[in-house]
């Protein structure tokens, strides 16, 4: 019996309080907060008869599963088959079923493991698919570049992937190198965007000798639309096997360089662009944790 000067004194008139809260469709958590109850054993007494509403009931999708795993295990099916019907993991099919009888096996081990890897296969197609659709729609959500946007995305791409000057190597010009068509397409739309003229631009690929050169020069120089008179001599690789890329296959075609013809002044902008956007980021950081 609750002590008289106890906060549970008025226990009737509590549990009033406590039932007409579970009515309205609150949790044992939130009637607990709103009452000040820190007792589970008076909880339980005051909302004793009571039961709870729906929406804290545990959802019965797992219930159903495992209700079908052991269906199928119970048919002779193989973990295997059965993760591949329900999308499960083997390790739940395995909780649910490890008291079934395990089925005959019906397949040679060559079936059993075709039959497995066709499952992971499409596996594996579903994931692709998955991964292509993330893609497609983050592509899509960009939409179109405000210059300020692109200017801002150019700066860094250019601080992640050009040339910097040192204070012991002074190197104030802009060249910038990569391998990545996607990267080259709008470092030169940025160029464009800060007027730089074209005819200011020489181009560089560099490749390893073991790789289609001609077709590589061929492709970078359509990529730019740039005449081959902008390109100066190709940086030819030596082939080492010990140190090889992996990705010299057809779609290897080396890297670019882009260097800009008396690029000082602009190579001073990109900097200072550059230590004005962390100097921003590092503000706007500090206003989101304050």
């Amino acid at each position: 019996m609750a002590h008289p000067h106890s906060k549970y004194a008025d226990f009737e008139g509590l549990r009033e309080r406590a039932v007409a809260l579970r009515r309205e469709g609150l949790s044992r958590r939130q009637i607990r907060d709103r009452l000040l109850v820190d007792n589970n054993d008076i909880l339980n007494r005051l909302l004793e008869g009571e039961p709870p509403p729906e929406w804290t009931k545990r959802p019965n999708a797992k219930d159903d599963l495992k209700a079908r795993a052991r269906e199928l295990r119970l048919q002779g099916w193989t973990y295997d088959r059965i993760q591949v019907e329900l999308g499960c993991s083997k390790s739940s099919i395995s909780l649910w079923v490890r008291d079934l009888p395990k089925p005959e096996r019906t397949r040679s081990r060559e079936e059993a493991a075709t039959i497995a890897r066709r499952g992971w296969e499409a596996k594996l197609r579903l994931r692709d698919e998955e991964r292509q659709q993330t893609k497609e729609a983050a592509k899509q959500a960009i939409g179109d570049l405000s210059p300020r946007e692109l200017f801002l995305v150019g700066v860094g791409l250019y601080w992640a992937e050009g040339s910097k000057d040192k204070p012991y190597d002074r190197r104030e010009n802009v060249t910038f190198v990569n391998s990545d068509p996607g990267m080259i397409q709008v470092f030169l739309a940025w160029l464009d965007l800060l007027g730089v003229d074209r005819k200011r631009l020489r181009f560089n690929v560099m490749i390893h000798e073991s790789a289609d050169v001609g077709g590589a020069e061929q492709y970078w120089a359509e990529l730019v639309g740039a005449d081959r008179s902008a390109f100066n001599k190709t940086t030819i690789k030596k082939h080492n096997p010990k140190t090889a890329r992996k990705n010299i296959g057809d779609s290897y075609r080396g890297c670019l360089a882009i260097k800009v013809l008396q690029g000082a002044d602009l190579y001073r902008r990109i900097e200072g662009s550059w230590y004005g956007i962390v100097v921003s980021a590092r503000e706007t950081d500090q206003r989101n944790r304050t």
